[in-house]
């Protein structure tokens, strides 16, 4: 996927529309469409990288970000893929950071 093509591109440049929750140099935070619950963040770098294992520098400074978020939850998973067999559908890299509370309902992939 080209950069001018990329949904996430698109929104970053505030080409397309988002909510936008929270804004760095590096990266932006916005509510997905969509989300798993209430509290569901994406977390995109304003740079366009195609996933976690493009660019090692890009991918910390994100994952740093979306720890900054983290922090302020007393339970999360952050949650990133890599390839459209590991469930990847937007080809710019993004995090998710996702509040979980006992007995929420959701399940990770690999759990029952």
């Amino acid at each position: 996927m080209s950069m001018e093509n990329c949904v996430f591109c698109s929104i970053v440049a505030g080409r397309a529309p988002a909510t936008v929750l929270a804004e760095w140099e590096d990266a932006i935070a916005i509510r997905p469409h969509g989300g798993v619950n209430d509290g569901h963040v994406l977390v995109l770098p304003r740079v366009h990288v195609q996933d976690a294992g493009t660019d090692p520098d890009v991918t910390a400074a994100v994952m740093r970000r979306a720890a900054e978020l983290m922090a302020r939850l007393p339970a999360a998973n952050l949650i990133t893929s890599k390839g459209a067999d590991a469930t990847q559908t937007v080809f710019h890299l993004h995090v998710h950071v996702v509040p979980r509370e006992a007995e929420d309902g959701l399940a990770l992939p690999w759990t029952t």
